[in-house]
């Protein structure tokens, strides 16, 4: 098996990422040391805006948007967003991009897999990944079936930001 990667940070920076550029339905593929992400904006604002995105996808032949991350510039958006966090006591949102990603990379480190790629689609999730044994391994699920690892996870999360109280005698 490859060495292990965190893909909590690097599916969570990844996730930013796409949620800056209106992506929520994804394929995502780990390809040696690299990220490739193929997904399509979600279509929002006026009217006006909706047909100047559809003419452009019109010219260019695909709506699809495509992304090729390496492992440094994982670390590196990772590492940013590290920098940019605030409100460390503010309750995470599950359904945003980049914590249902954390939680499922968290999954994958938990679980010692190694991730081939992800599917995400707006309420469920496929994965495939290969298993200690390096077999391939296919998961269909949906997304709130992380809900539970998410809640454990932001649990552990609050006791490590947390500074014990010093006791006077």
């Amino acid at each position: 098996m490859a060495a292990a990667r965190r893909y909590d940070e690097d599916l969570r920076a990844i996730g930013q990422v796409l949620e800056a550029r209106d992506i929520s339905v994804f394929e995502l593929k780990h390809l040696a040391d690299n990220y490739v992400i193929q997904g399509l904006p979600e279509q929002t604002g006026s009217l006006r805006s909706k047909v100047r995105q559809w003419l452009r996808r019109l010219r260019s032949g695909s709506s699809a948007e495509l992304l090729a991350l390496g492992l440094a510039d994982v670390e590196e958006l990772s590492q940013a967003g590290r920098a940019k966090r605030s409100n460390a006591g503010r309750l995470a949102d599950f359904h945003s991009v980049s914590n249902t990603l954390r939680t499922i990379g968290a999954y994958l480190d938990a679980s010692e897999f190694e991730l081939v790629e992800l599917h995400k689609r707006r309420i469920s999730i496929t994965l495939l990944y290969r298993d200690k044994a390096g077999h391939e391994r296919e998961e269909d699920r949906p997304i709130s079936s992380f809900y539970r690892l998410f809640l454990e996870l932001c649990g552990k999360r609050g006791q490590t930001q947390q500074t014990p109280l010093q006791s006077k005698s």
